[in-house]
C-alpha cells in the first residue's frame, strides 16, 4: 500500500524529509480497527517527531495522527465498530501514522465521523478537539455550563488547538473567553469562533488585560511560546488559578506560580493512548460527543488549507506551512 515517511531526520526544504513508499497491508488484532484512510490533518507533532526521532538504520516512519476513514477490518476483540462505519481519530503517538492508505487504531481512541463534514473537514478535528477539550474539562476540572464570574485566557488562539478551545470554551461554559492574535486575519478568526475578547500578544499582556477588566485570569491555557511568556503568565495568573500548557519548553520553573498557590497542568491526548490507562475509552466518549456538537452546528471544522491528495510532495508543503508558525486552523490532505 501505498504511504509516506522518513528514513532520516531532515529539514523540510530537502528532498528526502518525506518520501513516498510503499509497505505492506496491515492485519487488525484485538481491539484494531483497520481503518482506509480518506483524510488526514498536519499538526506541529508531526513536525516535531520528523525533527527530532530518527528511524532505526534502513526503517521507514510513517508520521500523522489525525485521519478520517471508512473501517475495512476489525479485530476479534472489537465492539464499537464494525466494517463500512465511517470514523475519525487521532491515533497513538507509539504506533506508524495515518499517511497510508491503511491505518491500524485501537477502537477505544476513534469516534464516529460527524455526518455534516466531509472526511477532509472530519480530519480537522480530533487532535485538537481531544487536547482542547481535555485541558478544558479534565485537567482544568471547569463544568460544563460552569465558569460564572471566571474568566479563560487562551494564547495563542487562531491556531489548531486554540481554535477547538476558544470555541468549547464560548459554546459549552460561562467563562469570558480571551484569547492573544496579532495579525487582522487571526483577530477576526478568533472573535468569529467565540473569543470576548482579542489581545495582541505582541505587546503587554497585563496592560492590555488591564484595559478590558481582567487584570487577572483564573484560567490560562498555554499554546505556544510558554517560556516566552512565563513570567507574564506569573503575573497575570488569578490567586489560586489554574496554568496549562501542551508545549515542550526546556525550562520551567514551577516555584514562581507559588506565591499564588497556582496550579500547573500539563495536557498530552497521547498519555491515555500510551499508558493504555482504564479510562482510554472516554476519549471515544469525547470524541462521539464532538461529532454529535458539529452536526448540532454548536462547534465547527478549522479547516482553513486544503493541500490536495496524501503524497510526500503535498506533506512536505504542509510541514512548511506548520513550522512557518503562521498558519490558522488546521492544514488538510484528501484522497490518494
Amino acid at each position: 500500500m501505498r504511504a509516506i515517511g522518513y528514513r532520516r531526520s531532515l529539514p523540510i526544504e530537502q528532498a528526502e524529509a518525506l518520501i513516498d513508499v510503499e509497505i505492506e497491508k496491515p492485519s487488525p488484532q484485538g481491539r484494531d480497527l483497520l481503518v482506509e484512510v480518506k483524510a488526514v490533518s498536519v499538526n506541529p507533532v508531526d513536525t516535531k517527531v520528523r525533527k527530532r526521532a530518527a528511524p532505526a538504520d534502513g526503517a521507514t516512519k510513517i508520521l500523522g495522527y489525525d485521519a478520517a476513514g471508512v473501517v475495512v477490518g476489525v479485530g476479534p476483540q472489537v465492539e464499537l465498530f464494525k466494517p463500512g462505519d465511517e470514523v475519525f481519530y487521532a491515533g497513538s503517538i507509539l504506533r506508524p501514522g495515518t499517511n497510508a492508505e491503511y491505518h491500524l487504531v485501537d477502537e477505544r481512541i476513534v469516534g464516529r465521523k460527524p455526518k455534516t463534514p466531509d472526511f477532509a473537514a472530519a480530519a480537522a478535528l480530533p487532535l485538537t478537539s481531544i487536547t482542547a477539550w481535555e485541558m478544558l474539562f479534565d485537567r482544568f476540572g471547569i463544568a460544563r455550563d460552569g465558569g460564572d464570574g471566571k474568566s479563560l485566557l487562551v494564547i495563542g488562539g487562531a491556531g489548531g488547538v486554540g481554535s477547538i478551545a476558544l470555541q468549547l470554551a464560548r459554546k459549552l461554559t460561562r467563562l469570558v473567553v480571551i484569547t492573544t492574535a496579532s495579525r487582522p486575519e487571526t483577530t477576526t478568526w478568533c472573535r468569529d469562533l467565540g473569543a470576548h475578547h482579542v489581545i495582541d500578544h505582541t505587546k503587554s499582556l497585563p496592560d492590555q488585560l488591564k484595559a478590558i477588566g481582567h487584570r487577572l485570569v483564573d484560567y490560562i491555557f498555554g499554546v505556544n511560546a510558554t517560556e516566552q511568556y512565563y513570567d507574564t503568565i506569573a503575573e497575570i495568573i488569578a490567586p489560586q488559578g489554574k496554568f496549562g500548557l501542551i508545549d515542550d519548553p526546556k525550562q520551567l520553573d514551577a516555584n514562581k506560580l507559588r506565591p499564588k498557590c497556582a496550579s500547573l497542568h500539563w495536557e498530552s491526548m497521547f498519555a491515555r493512548s500510551s499508558f493504555q490507562t482504564p479510562d482510554m475509552q472516554a476519549q471515544h466518549d469525547l470524541l462521539s460527543e464532538v461529532a454529535r456538537l458539529v452536526d448540532a452546528g454548536v462547534i465547527r471544522t478549522t479547516v482553513t488549507d486544503n493541500l490536495g491528495p496524501i503524497n510526500a510532495a503535498n506533506l512536505k508543503r504542509a510541514h512548511a506551512l506548520i513550522e512557518g508558525g503562521r498558519t490558522r486552523g488546521k492544514v488538510v490532505l484528501a484522497g490518494f
